[in-house]
């Protein structure tokens, strides 16, 4: 598929894109998500200045990027010991 042409809206301001066809949902979704982030932050704290909101919205999702990361990591750890662990147990089975 090709690219589009697209404008996203993040904090008041336009952003000309080029994307692929399938990946516009997902960046449209993405920068709803960052504009309801802003405005939770807006009604919640006395930031008004969007520069400090956009940097909460970085700071949050990368925070969550690096979990979620982190938790892959440990989940394919744990995958890979009990592979290890099974073959083992299949190595001792077939050489009795």
């Amino acid at each position: 598929m090709g690219e589009i042409s697209i404008k996203i809206n993040i904090a008041d301001r336009i952003y000309p894109l080029k994307v692929a066809m399938e990946e516009e949902e997902v960046i449209r979704r993405a920068a709803k998500l960052i504009n309801d982030r802003i405005k939770e932050y807006q009604e919640n704290y006395a930031v008004r200045d969007k520069q400090d909101l956009l940097s909460m919205c970085v700071l949050h999702y990368a925070t969550a990027t690096l979990k979620a990361e982190k938790k892959v990591i440990n989940e394919d750890t744990e995958v890979a010991e009990k592979v290890y662990q099974l073959d083992q147990l299949l190595t001792e089975f077939f050489s009795e």
